[in-house]
């Protein structure tokens, strides 16, 4: 077509517009001003009447009941979590485990298996497999579409603006509140969602930070010993807030952890000045359902549960082996455990639960199975996992939980510095991996890896020693 056809053409539709057209347009741009203006300000001398985005945005950020409300949600979101992924989880640890897993042997029997390679195969590599998937797979499939329809409903930018003025306090960024907020599903993610600081220092902190929001896989660990060490010291009425309560506690502990972390390393090795960005709170919208869906299940509860079993399964071939391989008429296990009570003792843990962290470093799901399984060995006991060495078992009760850790010489200070420990250790396998992917430095990675443990040692050897000499 040529200028000619073009000039022409145009001319044709200019014909064909109303005289008034622009005039029109212009008209309705400052009606709609008009009714923006009218809903978002006051106007003098006339009542100014809040609509409901208004009234709950400032229930949302103010400055006395954003965060209290920020808690509650997420000690709601924790809640709902925690009793729904109880049944799921239930329902896939007796397909995967009581019945998969005498299957898989009877299958390995009947292949003529090496008895070696039956345990590494079927004891070692399939049993730590079904772990990860029965404890992983209902509460990420829980909490992260609960995260997503926060996120789509437009809360999270609200929880960044209530946390923004703390964070650029300790020299980070405020975005951050939202990685952490991601971590407290799964770490991995949360290392992920930094790609929305654009600050390379300021997301660098972030990343090394993020360790310190509970994962799903530490969720257990928490419930477990709150309940059955701190529950039952109050009357049976008031053991569930307590039990609730201490797992909060060590949550928000972790909350306080991440400002010290951001705030030692942006005065030192990240030093420099907090960015400022313009944060926009976008409208309330109704959450898109099968989006919500699909983002949260696809692209990070399977992409994550993913990970983790690839991570997970050789750490249940190394527990076999270690249980297995004997020097002296000695498990290599017992070895371990013997080397490190010693140092376990001063931090208020013992070898049994260093030695299950070391194993565990692929996926932090297999912890309590693993401790069952080497207090069991350790101590001699009978009538529990009898399934054979190196073979991962959990009870469903309490009362009998108790009983063995505590013949393992389990106190209600083991309880309490595990829980502490629990938030502060290297991060799992797959977080690792994820963390070298997105910092592509070897030296950043193992600063993420590492500085979380020098923090668990100092904070259970400090709460060991008062502990003491309190009780001396």
């Amino acid at each position: 077509m040529t200028p000619e056809d073009i000039a022409k053409r145009a001319s044709e539709l200019r014909w064909k517009l109303p005289q008034d057209y622009h005039d029109r347009w212009v008209e309705s741009i400052y009606a709609e001003s008009a009714r923006i203006a009218s809903r978002n300000v006051e106007q003098e001398g006339k009542t100014f009447r809040l609509t409901w985005e208004r009234r709950l945005d400032t229930l949302l950020t103010n400055r006395w009941t954003g965060i209290p409300i920020m808690i509650l949600m997420l000690a709601a979101i924790l809640w709902i979590t925690i009793i729904g992924a109880n049944i799921p989880s239930g329902i896939l640890a007796n397909i995967l485990l009581d019945h998969g897993h005498p299957l898989m042997k009877q299958l390995a029997d009947a292949a003529h298996l090496p008895w070696w390679l039956s345990g590494v195969l079927v004891d070692g590599l399939y049993l730590t497999m079904a772990w990860v998937i029965s404890v992983m797979l209902p509460p990420m499939a829980i909490f992260f579409p609960l995260f997503t329809m926060l996120e789509d409903f437009g809360y999270l930018p609200r929880v960044a603006f209530n946390l923004d003025h703390l964070f650029q306090r300790v020299g980070a960024h405020g975005k951050q509140a939202l990685t952490m907020s991601m971590g407290w599903g799964c770490n991995a993610a949360g290392i992920v969602a930094t790609r929305v600081i654009d600050s390379p220092r300021e997301r660098l902190i972030a990343i090394i930070t993020n360790n310190f929001a509970l994962c799903n896989g530490r969720w257990p660990t928490q419930i477990l010993l709150a309940t059955v060490f701190l529950g039952v010291l109050v009357p049976p009425a008031f053991a569930g807030i307590v039990s609730a309560g201490a797992v909060l506690a060590v949550a928000l502990f972790g909350v306080t952890l991440t400002f010290f972390t951001s705030w030692i390393l942006s005065t030192t090795v990240l030093k420099g000045e907090a960015s400022t960005f313009t944060l926009e709170l976008p409208p309330f919208r109704p959450p898109n359902i099968l989006r919500t869906l699909y983002t949260s299940l696809i692209d990070r509860t399977l992409i994550v549960l993913w990970r983790a079993i690839v991570f997970a399964a050789p750490a249940g071939v190394v527990l076999w082996s270690i249980s297995n391989i004997q020097i002296n008429g000695v498990s290599l296990a017992q070895w371990l455990v013997t080397i490190l009570d010693g140092p376990g003792w001063f931090i208020g843990l013992n070898g049994v639960i260093l030695v299950a962290y070391i194993v565990a470093i692929p996926a932090n799901e297999i912890v309590i199975p693993t401790v069952l399984m080497l207090t069991v060995m350790t101590t001699g006991l009978t009538g529990v996992g009898e399934q054979g060495a190196g073979v991962m078992f959990e009870t469903s009760e309490n009362s009998a939980l108790a009983m063995l850790l505590q013949a393992g010489g389990w106190t209600t200070l083991t309880a309490i510095c595990l829980m502490l420990f629990s938030l502060c250790h290297n991060p799992c396998s797959t977080t690792i991996y994820t963390i070298y992917k997105e910092t592509k430095s070897l030296k950043w990675t193992l600063v993420s890896t590492f500085m979380p443990i020098g923090f668990g040692i100092v904070i259970c050897g400090s709460v060991a020693f008062v502990w003491r000499m309190l009780a001396s």
